[in-house]
Formats: structure tokens, C-alpha cells, sequence
């Protein structure tokens, strides 16, 4: 799947789709914000702008000092 290069709101859709097609399956932690920053080449801001969005939609939960973790019940 080719990697999307643009702003917080590409960034977003790009790991909703992962999470939902199941490469970040329910209950996995996700990677660091830095490692997501230079897999989409985008700073660590942006990737933070883009967690908030999934952490809205119920797809991502953060777990102080242990990192994020996709939900463990997907919302429809």
C-alpha cells in the first residue's frame, strides 16, 4: 500500500484504513509518533494532529508513557 505524503488529514485516512483492513489489528500497539512521522514523512506535529482524529473516531487509545494501542472494539 503506497504511503500517502501530505497533511494530518491524509495521514489520518491512511491509518484508518490500516487499522480497518486489519494490518493494525484490534489491541496492537501502533508505532511512535516518530517512527509514524518518518514513515509518512511528515513531522511529529502533524502525526499528533492526525492521532487526535483517530482517537475521536474511537480507533486509537493512549496509554500514558506506554504508547497507542488500536481499540480493542472497533467502532462501525
Amino acid at each position: 500500500m503506497p504511503i500517502p505524503s501530505g497533511g494530518y488529514r491524509e495521514v489520518a485516512e491512511d491509518l484508518t484504513t490500516r487499522i480497518r483492513s486489519g494490518e493494525y489489528p484490534p489491541g496492537e500497539r501502533l508505532p511512535t509518533y516518530k517512527e509514524l512521522a518518518d514513515l509518512y514523512s511528515v513531522s511529529v506535529t502533524t502525526v499528533q494532529r492526525a492521532i487526535i482524529i483517530l482517537k475521536d473516531r474511537g480507533l486509537v487509545v493512549g496509554l500514558q508513557g506506554r504508547g497507542l494501542w488500536v481499540a480493542e472494539e472497533l467502532p462501525a
